[in-house]
């Protein structure tokens, strides 16, 4: 997506723009912090932790948050679903608490974790109240127009119905591409799309989900079948990893 609207502000008539391609999860690999927004943690699929005592988690909460007050935490690992593959949205009492909690869960593996910044204080709906649900639960939900990591492996391994289409840039595909793809940079589909096949279905992938969902409408404006996988995908050595 930064490469696209970098575009954008080029056309716009802006001179000094740049582009952080790492994105999202190189910023988060590198220990910098995530901060949710008000819609992820209002209808997100994610599991939402409320780092407050008892006491204040009952009299309000953001709704569908798990209470688990921070000095429990470190003990609450396996409390915790999925923990590598759940979105966990931590908040407290102050940033620093949330911080602690945020930087906990990345170590047990947590690689969707995030902040609600401003605790309940900052929340614009209304608030729940109650003790906290006996159990945390949390399954991977699909999107429409998604690809699940099982068949776009298949596809990998070949089959000859389906493409995988790369659309990282020139840069990141230098590390390892998938067996059985076609690399074409995101800004560069519209003005290539005669290169695909029609009479094939296109899986589409970047390094999250975010590029590949965005060249998807226009494979279907062009009359081609397409769906996105939304996965973590590494590349080093030549050799590439996909892991939801």
């Amino acid at each position: 997506m930064s490469t696209a609207s970098a575009g954008l502000a080029v056309k716009m008539g802006y001179k000094n723009v740049r582009v952080y391609l790492q994105g999202t999860p190189g910023w988060s690999k590198t220990g910098h912090n995530m901060f949710a927004s008000e819609k992820f943690v209002k209808s997100g699929n994610i599991v939402l932790i409320d780092l407050r005592a008892k006491e204040a988690y009952e009299a309000g909460h953001i709704p569908r948050a798990h209470n688990i007050p921070l000095a429990s935490l470190p003990d609450r690992e396996d409390d915790l679903p999925s923990i590598q593959k759940a979105p966990v949205v931590v908040y407290g009492d102050t940033l620093a608490d949330a911080e602690k909690a945020y930087m906990m869960v990345k170590k047990w593996g947590c690689k969707k974790g995030s902040i609600w910044h401003g605790g309940v204080a900052t929340w614009k709906g209304p608030l729940a109240k109650g003790p906290t649900p006996a159990e945390i639960t949390w399954k991977r939900q699909m999107g429409k127009g998604e690809v699940s990591l099982a068949d776009f492996m298949k596809a990998v391994e070949g089959n000859p119905q389906q493409l995988i289409l790369d659309v990282r840039t020139n840069d990141e595909v230098t590390d390892g591409r998938f067996a059985n793809s076609v690399h074409i940079p995101l800004d560069e589909i519209e003005a290539r799309i005669g290169e695909l096949p029609k009479d094939k279905e296109i899986l589409a992938h970047c390094t999250t989900g975010a590029r590949a969902e965005m060249a998807v409408p226009a494979l279907k404006k062009a009359g081609i079948k397409a769906r996105v996988l939304v996965a973590d995908v590494e590349c080093e050595g030549g050799k590439c990893t996909a892991t939801e």
